[in-house]
């Protein structure tokens, strides 16, 4: 009897065992193989609109799951540098982009399969050269002041070095993305053509009367805007809402000597083993259809000339290629050379 009942045991175990590897198959027949693992590192902004509009028609055409990794530029970059993550696709700017491939953290992207390339910008294809990837995003680094409290209208860059605003403006910190941008209209509105560093430390020290604070995050910038501690101040176009909301008469400006590109690119990581599942992935970020939602959505300027915005949908946004052909943009290698070097000076002779 005992035996019996261990047989009948037995048995039952393994119609349920079965029953479970059943189901099992049964999914893999329906969803084909397991999906595939991307990990995408980027700042996490936008977080849902990505996930549910850029992420999960991506993960459902290729049977992949994204898994993103959030954070700044330089601590993501450190992170992959450190060897401390599992990173496929890295967004970066264009400053810290050139660190990764000074430290040789990418891979060579093949051009051949990014075929949304001829669809960009030309100064977006290949911003730090044919072998790395493209920019995804141009942002305006231009002026933002608010017209009731700055009596004369800003112009130009050298405006900002108006005595009536001395103690009411804010500039970027040398060591954020636009602070080296900053660094070359000082050098502009010194008068030199091309960027000389004496003279443009030179219009720094003549600014600083001006300078309530330096910012390194734009939430600084946007907070002492709205509570009306600064009123101007050189920003990206992309955070003018923020500075609207707050302030309706605020206004944003082009300066006349022409604003700066700050380009947001999309990287493949050494060391993946999801190379060509990464590089379809920055494909898709270039086409329109992605493109188009970040637009609309007031996420991302586009890049893809296929987009066409109505004036309210451009609103806020850098677009068009009559508006990113005036835009300077900075050898980043260059800069990443003189870094260390424009630190030191600044904190020597600026900062009291």
């Amino acid at each position: 009897m005992k035996k019996w009942l261990t047989v009948l045991l037995l048995s039952f175990v393994s119609l349920i065992l079965a029953a479970c590897g059943g189901g099992d198959e049964k999914d893999t027949a329906e969803n084909g193989e397991a999906p595939k693992e991307l990990v995408v590192s980027t700042w996490g902004f936008a977080e849902d609109f990505f996930r549910e509009e850029v992420y999960k028609p991506f993960e459902e055409e290729h049977n992949v799951k994204i898994v993103t990794e959030i954070g700044n530029n330089a601590d993501r970059l450190n992170k992959v540098r450190m060897g401390n993550s599992e990173v496929d696709v890295i967004f970066l700017s264009d400053y810290y982009a050139q660190q990764g491939i000074n430290d040789e953290l990418f891979e060579k992207v093949d051009r051949s399969k990014l075929t949304n390339v001829d669809k960009i910008y030309d100064t977006a294809k290949a911003p730090l050269g044919e072998e790395y990837g493209p920019a995804y995003t141009i942002a305006q680094f231009g002026i933002a002041y608010n017209s009731d409290e700055v009596k004369q209208p800003i112009t130009s860059w050298k405006d900002l070095w108006n005595p009536e605003l001395k103690s009411k403006i804010t500039i970027p910190a040398i060591t954020s993305t636009s602070g080296p941008m900053f660094l070359d209209a000082a050098s502009k509105v010194s008068g030199s053509t091309g960027f000389n560093e004496d003279k443009a430390f030179a219009q720094m020290k003549e600014i600083m009367p001006n300078v309530v604070k330096e910012y390194s995050q734009t939430s600084e910038f946007v907070n002492m805007f709205s509570q009306g501690e600064i009123a101007a101040g050189p920003i990206m176009e992309m955070y003018f809402a923020s500075l609207q909301e707050a302030v309706p008469n605020a206004k944003f400006v082009s300066p006349e000597e022409g604003g700066y590109a700050v380009m947001n690119t999309v990287n493949v990581v050494k060391g993946t083993n999801q190379k060509d599942l990464a590089e379809e992935f920055i494909n898709y970020i270039l086409s329109k259809e992605v493109q188009e939602k970040s637009a609309k959505n007031k996420v991302d300027s586009p890049v893809n000339t296929e987009v066409e915005l109505t004036e309210e949908e451009a609103k806020g946004l850098t677009y068009g290629e009559d508006v990113v052909k005036t835009l300077h943009t900075l050898d980043m290698k260059m800069v990443n050379e003189n870094s260390k070097t424009w630190i030191d000076r600044w904190n020597r002779e600026l900062i009291k």
